[in-house]
């Protein structure tokens, strides 16, 4: 508009048209400015402190998990029912190191004949070796097998190999579970794992590792899908997702951006009798057909943070929604920083006073959380309602201190049952907390190498971040888990969750 004037125009009326056509645009212009403002302050705060990583490392991380994903399937493989027997893998197995401290077992039949009551003799012995950590140290542990005969009617007795977690495998389920716990809690990638075992002179190659974690993931899929019927069976959880990357090809650098979902169960705040827990699950995608499957039945109340993927689990005779007031608080905070709004500021503030009561009400029972929130929350909960409703009028629609407020009003009215039922919460954060090591994680082994992959992390992180919330060690507990798992009964399966751990 500016270059179609090379002077002003004399007539007052084209004059004042003019000047309210460069008013006009000057708004345009500083609401454009205002927006990219706000990207780059949300491309500066989440790009702060980030860190980089060689293309070496980046190469061995994009391998990881499509390897344990071939690894979780053949372990599916050898574990399901057949009449044939499963062929023989091969391996070029070096020595154990012979520097290794030895931990002898002798299962032996006894000295008598089971069939006639003869005695036996020794004919030899069959020596299986197991790779086993105990923290801070490796030993290999000896199951000695003595080969006897009976010196009456030549019958010959053996004890049979007890289950172990991996078939003919060499992993020990103490080993197990440091890697996984190492991996998955730790955070640490499994190629930085084989060099820390290689400076105690034990070559465990990162494809061997890879082989491990598949086979111990697929071995533990049915406790981790126990986790998620418990999550499902209570009357209210948390429910969110967040991004990880997915190698799309063999082309190193080529990726998708996967999710991964979690879904908490956690009574803890209202007293509750059930265990805490949290279920995972990994899709390629973020399309809604996900946590509707992930949920079908589910009749409940779900914590969410308005994604509207979500939308399809809510509706008449399905779950009922209830909003995050963190997300809420979350917009006002970004304009604030930005702009240092006084309605923003004021906004924070009235959210602070109802987290005030929260902090009261937390760990009571439902009936004094309702009265207590009744009494205080109630009237600070509808004022600030009715204030931001006054207030939007008075500011640029286009703002984003407008959108906003926009935003909180439209989830403030999904949120109020939170005032009426001590089983809730005000905001999501309970699930927020359960994807922080996810978070972490994936600064480490930065890609998903395959969709098996993903499915076995989902299982690992469903184990320990469950254990966790119990205050149970994840690696003691999941050492006993493998320790016995293959010989469980399937129908018992609850028996080996964390919350019984302790009692064992």
């Amino acid at each position: 508009m500016l270059k179609s004037f090379k002077a002003l125009p004399a007539d007052p009326e084209e004059l004042r048209h003019a000047a309210q056509g460069l008013l006009d645009l000057a708004k345009s212009q500083a609401l454009k400015i205002e927006k990219l403002e706000h990207q780059l302050a949300g491309h500066r705060k989440a790009r702060f402190g980030s860190k980089s990583e060689t293309a070496d490392q980046l190469a061995l991380d994009l391998h990881e998990d499509r390897e344990i994903g071939q690894s979780a399937h053949a372990q599916q493989d050898d574990t399901g029912p057949t009449d044939e027997k499963p062929e023989r893998r091969k391996h070029s197995r070096a020595p154990l190191p012979e520097h290794l401290e030895r931990q002898s077992e002798v299962l032996s039949p006894g000295k008598t004949c089971t069939d006639c009551g003869g005695s036996l003799r020794p004919l030899g012995e069959d020596v299986t070796q197991e790779l086993e950590y105990i923290p801070g140290r490796f030993v290999v542990r000896e199951i000695v097998r003595p080969r006897m005969a009976c010196s009456c009617c030549d019958a010959f007795a053996q004890v049979p190999l007890p289950s172990r977690p991996i078939t003919r495998g060499r992993a020990g389920p103490g080993l197990l579970a440091h890697v996984l716990v190492g991996k998955y809690c730790d955070h640490v990638p499994l190629y930085r794992q084989s060099e820390i075992y290689a400076r105690e002179k034990v070559d465990l190659h990162r494809s061997t590792l890879c082989d491990w974690v598949g086979r111990a993931t697929a071995l533990l899929a049915p406790l981790a899908e126990h986790i998620g019927k418990v999550v499902r069976a209570g009357p209210a959880l948390f429910a969110d997702d967040t991004p990880v990357k997915l190698q799309t090809g063999k082309k190193t650098g080529t990726a998708q951006t996967a999710r991964m979902w979690s879904y908490v169960r956690d009574e803890r705040p209202w007293c509750g009798q059930a265990p805490p827990c949290a279920w995972y699950q990994f899709s390629v995608d973020r399309k809604g057909k996900h946590p509707a499957a992930h949920l079908k039945s589910y009749k409940g109340i779900v914590h969410a943070d308005g994604f509207t993927g979500f939308n399809g689990l809510f509706g008449e005779g399905l779950a009922t929604e209830q909003a995050c007031m963190v997300h809420v608080r979350r917009k006002f905070v970004d304009v604030f920083e930005r702009t240092g709004s006084t309605i923003a500021k004021e906004t924070i503030e009235r959210i602070a006073r109802l987290y005030a009561v929260e902090k009261e009400a937390r760990y009571r029972p439902p009936a004094e959380r309702v009265a207590l929130r009744q009494a205080k929350a109630k009237p600070i909960f509808d004022d600030l309602e009715d204030w931001l409703k006054s207030q939007l009028p008075k500011i640029s629609g286009k703002t984003k201190l407008a959108e906003a407020i926009r935003y909180a009003l439209g989830r403030m009215p999904k949120a109020r049952a939170y005032l009426e039922d001590g089983q809730l919460e005000l905001d999501n954060n309970i699930c927020e907390r359960s994807i922080r090591p996810l978070t972490l994680g994936r600064k480490n082994y930065l890609f998903m190498g395959s969709e098996g992959g993903g499915k076995a992390a989902a299982v690992a992180y469903t184990l320990i971040e469950t254990a966790r919330m119990n205050r149970i060690d994840p690696e003691a507990w999941l050492t006993c888990v493998l320790t016995h798992i293959a010989d469980h009964k399937i129908n018992r399966i609850d028996e080996l969750a964390p919350w019984h751990w302790h009692q064992r």
